[in-house]
């Protein structure tokens, strides 16, 4: 996948970066904060990402069908966390603060296909590692590939894929299952993420990776 000039990819592929990932077996999907404060471009965090939506909900349809572990993730705080200070992340981000525990800003987008079966994990950082159990969820499911969904692709979808692959997964990344407030942020997100955390693909791709495990019996 190219996303800068020739000259950058021969810089980096010169350095020794950019290889291709294998794909395991046993993979996972995980949903990095499609909540509708993420979403809906009428909250001061969000973005119209019902492209983004549409893709991550096909990726999962066809997931079902392989037995794939759904795991979504959310970011939300507390009044005590909004008000009293103790989140840096917070003084850097205000508008996060519409993220408030309970309210529809940290609900799962209803577009998503999610039932009882998937998991969900609420993080209060930008990785969908940081701080919560879903290294040691996955470790249980004995997942060896995560394909990561989500926003934005600059923040919290690149910190996950970064963590993904230092907690030893092997990390796919389907280019229109992940979104940003800007293009400028998310192409040069991309380019890092493919360059040194993990294949960035096409959707059409990704979903026939996991169609090729369903038709194989291949069950996690």
């Amino acid at each position: 996948m190219s996303l800068h000039g020739s000259e950058t990819d021969q810089t980096y592929a010169r350095a020794g970066f950019g290889g291709t990932v294998p794909r395991g077996k046993r993979p996972a999907i995980v949903v990095v904060d499609l909540t509708n404060g993420f979403t809906d471009p009428s909250f001061p965090t969000g973005a119209d990402l019902s492209d983004v939506v549409a893709a991550t909900a096909e990726l999962i349809t066809a997931g079902r069908a392989a037995s794939v572990p759904v795991v979504f993730t959310t970011i939300s705080y507390s009044v005590a966390e909004i008000d009293g200070g103790g989140v840096a992340w917070l003084r850097k981000a205000p508008g996060m603060r519409v993220l408030l525990d309970g309210t529809a800003a940290a609900e799962v987008d209803a577009r998503l296909p999610r039932t009882s079966a998937d998991h969900v994990i609420n993080k209060k950082g930008a990785s969908a590692f940081f701080g919560t159990g879903l290294a040691a969820l996955l470790a249980g499911l004995r997942v060896d590939t995560v394909l990561i969904c989500g926003a934005t692709t600059s923040g919290c979808v690149r910190a996950s894929a970064v963590d993904a692959v230092q907690s030893g997964f092997d990390v796919l990344v389907p280019e229109d299952c992940v979104g940003d407030r800007a293009d400028g942020p998310h192409r040069a997100n991309l380019f890092d993420i493919q360059a040194k955390y993990g294949d960035v693909i096409e959707l059409p791709d990704a979903v026939g990776y996991l169609s090729s495990l369903a038709s194989a019996g291949v069950a996690v």
